[in-house]
């Protein structure tokens, strides 16, 4: 049997992210040989990977990428189970690899089939991302966004890398103006939805949920009526206050973080005068990390605790 240095164990465990003991018995599996030693890491990690589908994977990275004509922005997230997995090197890159797909193919479903730019099939890089680092994990979303003339801006709040955040940012505004000028003032807006109090929820009042509308009328009501007031009068209090909690949280309406007797709407009238052309907000999107998924976060704590004996 070849014998299995130290330096052998050092250069697997680089090659494959595999833990050290792991890369120790696939050697040894495997009589010293690299390229079967890789094979089996990856024959038992998958294994491992099908027990690990059903886990709650709410960790990960929103990864952003700007076009480099600056009018198309895609975000994506890669999710996995725990927060340590953002720093882990080949998930960055397999996060930022993903939105550079995106910038061309829009939708999961089509990243997930398409190649990288170095020719790796997506779904065989989550697979793989699985087996090396031994957690769940998916694409969960995408987002892309584009203007024929302006610009995209993006933003990536609490970066834990180039290009990747927990949480992500896009904003698209139209005109022919200066592209420079567009894109720090979208810039500024991406951070005004990374950072409001209130995050909006839709662009105008139109474009608002009406399942989301209904769900705070009946809110407003249900708190009105406690009040002991008649009906008649609760309906025209909750007239006001609708449209009150409509101008909080549609994005146009907000006072702008930055300079809060403005709002957004101002700050893009604005915007058209100084680049002397009609300027619009197209679009904007918002992924914060995890959002909407449960956490079973207890899953991996007992798991710890039974590798080491202590559950």
């Amino acid at each position: 049997m070849a014998e299995i240095t130290a330096a052998l164990v050092k250069d697997l465990r680089e090659k494959s992210g595999a833990g050290m003991m792991d890369c120790k018995k696939a050697l040894q599996e495997n009589n010293g040989d690299m390229e079967a030693a890789v094979d089996w890491l990856r024959t038992k990690g998958l294994s491992k990977a099908a027990k690990k589908s059903d886990r709650a994977a709410a960790e990960g990275l929103v990864a952003g990428k700007l076009s480099a004509d600056g009018k198309t922005g895609v975000l994506v997230e890669l999710n996995a189970e725990t927060d340590f997995v953002s720093k882990n090197e080949l998930f960055q890159n397999a996060a930022r690899d993903f939105a550079d797909v995106g910038l061309s193919i829009e939708g999961v479903e089509a990243i997930t089939a398409a190649k990288t730019a170095k020719g790796e099939v997506v779904s065989d890089v989550i697979t793989n991302l699985i087996a090396t680092i031994g957690e769940n994990m998916r694409l969960r979303r995408s987002a892309r966004l584009s203007v024929s003339e302006g610009a995209v801006a993006l933003y990536l709040h609490n970066a834990q890398g180039e290009g990747v955040g927990r949480l992500g940012v896009l904003v698209a505004l139209e005109g022919a103006g200066d592209q420079a000028v567009l894109k720090e003032v979208g810039r500024k807006i991406a951070l005004h939805v990374a950072g409001t109090p209130t995050p909006p929820l839709a662009l105008n009042e139109g474009d608002l949920d009406p399942a989301a509308v209904e769900k705070e009328k009946k809110f407003l009501t249900d708190q009105a009526l406690e009040s002991g007031k008649p009906l008649a009068v609760v309906e025209k209090m909750i007239e006001g206050r609708i449209r009150k909690w409509q101008e909080e949280v549609v994005l146009l309406k907000q006072p702008f973080v930055m300079n809060p007797d403005q709002t957004i709407e101002q700050l893009i009238a604005e915007t058209a005068k100084e680049t002397g052309a009609p300027v619009a907000v197209k679009a904007f999107v918002r992924f914060a990390l995890g959002e909407g998924v449960e956490k079973k976060q207890d899953d991996f704590a007992a798991e710890v605790a039974s590798m080491t004996g202590q559950g």
